[in-house]
């Protein structure tokens, strides 16, 4: 593999831990709390942790049309993430609300061609067919308890 590759290729599989065990949190935090306070409470945490990510760059220095893009990743996140945690409060089990939550890139995929142009190969088609198909799997409620 390439060392090109090698760094966000890690860097998404820590992705894939952090937010498998953010799953996790979620689900514990809204057996006890509204999603809105799980939520307000995401955000503090999100804070604390900025200190110690933040390099100093001014915030304002950046181009105002990539601080829009940046102000509506944000808008766009905490909508899914409060979404996320109204289904977990309304009683959805984390092994499946999690799964399904988890196919946002399908979004991407879609509309990646015409936004970003990018192509997607048949393979990547296949690899979307796939997850489709594990989140049915995972998402089928069982008779037997």
């Amino acid at each position: 593999m390439p060392v090109a590759h090698s760094a966000w290729l890690w860097f998404s599989v820590l992705v894939l831990v952090s937010w498998g065990i953010l799953g996790i949190f979620q689900k514990l935090t809204t057996n006890y709390i509204s999603a809105e306070s799980a939520l307000v409470w995401s955000v503090v945490g999100f804070l604390v942790l900025q200190p110690f990510l933040y390099d100093g760059t001014s915030l304002f220095t950046f181009p105002p049309k990539a601080l829009a893009w940046a102000l509506a990743n944000g808008f766009f996140n905490a909508v899914g993430a409060g979404f996320l945690l109204a289904a977990m409060r309304a009683g959805g089990k984390a092994s499946i609300v999690m799964p399904l939550a988890a196919m946002y890139p399908l979004v991407v995929v879609l509309l990646a061609p015409a936004i970003l142009h990018e192509s997607i190969t048949p393979v990547q088609a296949l690899g979307v067919a796939c997850a489709l198909v594990s989140v049915l799997l995972l998402s089928t409620e069982s008779k037997e308890h």
